[in-house]
């Protein structure tokens, strides 16, 4: 089992930036795809971007792509989204979440192990 605890939220205006970091511990944090998901009273739990166990292929949500940037460090067991350009839409809980199945997904459902969530609010 991975424990996932997610930081690094805050209010920010429109245009900012800002880093959400996600520690791991317990298992191996190398043995997994890391995946950022992002979740509004209205919508649904959404993908946000993914990154595979050496970092080498990532994924990104159309809305973010070119904007956010997912990385990690397995020597720390963390995983960041680096926000920029941040918009009053990319306002939501957003949540790490680990995959040890063969390749990186955008479906909730294919994640194991999730953290309890970061707010993030952008006003305009």
């Amino acid at each position: 089992q991975v424990q996932l605890v997610e930081s690094g939220g805050g209010l920010v205006q429109a245009g900012g930036s800002l880093r959400l970091s996600c520690a791991a511990s317990g298992r191996t944090f190398g043995a997994y795809n890391m995946g950022w998901f992002r979740q509004t009273p209205e919508k649904e739990r959404e993908f946000v971007a993914a990154i595979s166990r050496a970092g080498r292929n990532t994924l990104y949500t159309d809305s973010v792509s070119g904007r956010f940037t997912i990385s990690r460090d397995n020597a720390a067991s963390t995983v960041y989204l680096q926000m920029n350009s941040l918009e009053p839409e990319d306002t939501a809980v957003y949540y790490c979440a680990a995959d040890d199945s063969l390749g990186i997904s955008r479906s909730p459902g294919a994640y194991d192990y999730w953290g309890q969530g970061t707010q993030v609010t952008v006003s305009s």
